[in-house]
């Protein structure tokens, strides 16, 4: 049972949290957007595209995106849909030449508590 309440969420830009994806249905909350609390000890707070190349790097290290899991409602991934990741995991892909991009309006700003800004804006898909 979820112990803590989402709050009003900012993006990293410092603006009201703009929805990561509903197909597929992402984030910690399973409401679309990159919400945090307490409880989400992994902080699925970046909103990310897909890649081919970080697909594999996250099987590799336990972590199968592709397989759907129908029990779970979840569809598997496939390059190019958008969905909230773990902050820890995309620095490690990032460590490992395997981050994918990222929507910064989609990513909520504690983010930046595990990865600096300007890291994220090098990888930033909607950054002007």
């Amino acid at each position: 049972m979820l112990r803590s309440v989402q709050t009003k969420a900012l993006n990293v830009l410092g603006e009201p949290l703009q929805d990561c994806s509903h197909t597929p249905l992402t984030g910690f909350f399973r409401d679309g957007c990159c919400n945090t609390s307490e409880d989400d000890l992994g902080s699925h707070t970046v909103c990310v595209s897909v890649s081919q190349a970080f697909l594999e790097f996250s099987r590799f290290r336990g972590n199968d995106l592709v397989t759907p899991i129908p029990e779970y409602n979840f569809p598997g991934l496939k390059p190019g849909d958008r969905w909230c990741l773990c902050a820890a995991r995309w620095l490690e892909a990032h460590q490992n030449q395997r981050a994918p991009q990222v929507y910064l309006a989609s990513t909520h700003q504690r983010a930046t508590d595990i990865i600096p800004l300007t890291l994220l804006k090098e990888y930033a898909l909607d950054l002007n």
